[in-house]
C-alpha cells in the first residue's frame, strides 16, 4: 500500500521549509524530501547578510539549519531522498503520485514544488575549487563584501550587466568579460553599462583560471581569437551566465516558459494542475532571494491549505 501523505514538499531551500513552517502548523502533517543538496543553493553561500532577522548575520548553512529545526519543532517530516518520477492529477481532489528513489511509492493530496534553481557555472576546476572563496553567482547576495574592491563579472546578457552595475555602485571596478564579440543584454542594459566609468568590458573573452590558494586573488584571462593570456586582479569573480530551474522532473506535465520556470497562475502558487503548487526560484527568475523564496513558500502553504478546505 502506497503512503498516503496530505501536504507533500519536494526540495529543501528556504521555501521549502517556510511552506513546512506553515502547513505544519496548519495541521497538514507536511512530509518533506529534501533532494540531494539539503539545504537548497543557500549551502553554497557563506555568509548571508541579507536576511531579516539576523543582525549579525549568518552563514547559509546554518541559517538552513535553523529553518529545518523550526520546520520539525512543528512537525514537520524531513526525509532525505529525491522524487524521481511523478504522475499528477488532474482533477480537483484527485491523487498526486509520486515515486521517491525509484522504488517506493506515495500519494498525496497536496504537492509543493520548491526544487529550486541552479547557477550554471564555468566548470573549471579552480573556479569550482574556490566557490565561497571569492567565486560567487549572486551579485545581490555576495557584492556587499566586495566593498572598495576590484572584481570580474563573466557573462553578456541582462543578468550580468544587471550585476556589472550593481557591483560598480560597491567596488572600485568591475571588468566584465563578455565570450563573444557583442553583448546579448537589451540595449538598455548595455548603455547602463557604458553609462557606468569604472565598468571595462573585455569582447572575445573567457577565463582561463582562477587565481588563488584559498581565496580568489585574481583570473587569468584568455583572447579566444589571438590566444593571448592576460592576468586580471581580482578578489571577487561573479559568473553571471544564468539559472536551470530544476524542472526535468515536471516536463510535459506541468506548463513552464521557454526556459523551464513553472508557470503560477496570478498572484498565487498554483500550477495548471490542481493541488499542485510551485514556490521559491523554480518558479522565479526575477528575484531569487532567500527572503522572496521563503514568501512563496508561506504562500504556496496557504494556497494548499485553502485548497484542501474547498474540498471538504
Amino acid at each position: 500500500m502506497a503512503e498516503k501523505i496530505k501536504c507533500l514538499i519536494i526540495g529543501s531551500g528556504p521555501a521549502g521549509y517556510t511552506a513546512a513552517i506553515y502547513a505544519a502548523r496548519a495541521d497538514m502533517k507536511p512530509v518533506m524530501y529534501t533532494g540531494m543538496q539539503m539545504g537548497g543553493q543557500l549551502t553554497t553561500t557563506t555568509e548571508v547578510d541579507n536576511f531579516p532577522g539576523y543582525p549579525n548575520g549568518t552563514d547559509g548553512t546554518a541559517m538552513m539549519e535553523d529553518l529545518k529545526n523550526q520546520a520539525e519543532r512543528f512537525g514537520t517530516d524531513v526525509r532525505f531522498g529525491m522524487i524521481t518520477k511523478v504522475e499528477f492529477s488532474e482533477k480537483e481532489g484527485g491523487v498526486h503520485k509520486v515515486i521517491v528513489d525509484e522504488t517506493t511509492e506515495l500519494e498525496a493530496e497536496t504537492v509543493i514544488i520548491s526544487t529550486g534553481a541552479t547557477a550554471k557555472y564555468l566548470g573549471i576546476e579552480s573556479e569550482q575549487r574556490l566557490i565561497g572563496g571569492g567565486v560567487s553567482a549572486c551579485a545581490t547576495c555576495d557584492g556587499f563584501f566586495y566593498k572598495g574592491q576590484e572584481v570580474v563579472v563573466v557573462g553578456a546578457g541582462d543578468t550580468a550587466a544587471e550585476e556589472a552595475t550593481y557591483l560598480a555602485n560597491i567596488c572600485s571596478k568591475v571588468t566584465m568579460l563578455v565570450r563573444k564579440d557583442y553583448m546579448r543584454a537589451s540595449k538598455a542594459m548595455q548603455h547602463r553599462v557604458e553609462r557606468t566609468e569604472n565598468i571595462t568590458v573585455l569582447f572575445n573573452t573567457e577565463i582561463d583560471e582562477v587565481l588563488g590558494d584559498n581565496v580568489v586573488e585574481g583570473v587569468r584571462a584568455v583572447n579566444n581569437q589571438t590566444g593571448e593570456k592576460t592576468e586580471i586582479s581580482a578578489t571577487g569573480v561573479f559568473i553571471a551566465i544564468g539559472h536551470k530551474p530544476n524542472t526535468e522532473l515536471f516536463k510535459g506535465v506541468l506548463e513552464m516558459d521557454e526556459t523551464g520556470y513553472l508557470i503560477t497562475k496570478g498572484k498565487s502558487t498554483k500550477t495548471n494542475l490542481p493541488g499542485v503548487f510551485a514556490a521559491g526560484d523554480v518558479q522565479d527568475k526575477e528575484y531569487r532571494q532567500a527572503v522572496t523564496a521563503a514568501g512563496t513558500g508561506c504562500m504556496a502553504a496557504l494556497d494548499a491549505e485553502r485548497y484542501l478546505g474547498s474540498l471538504h
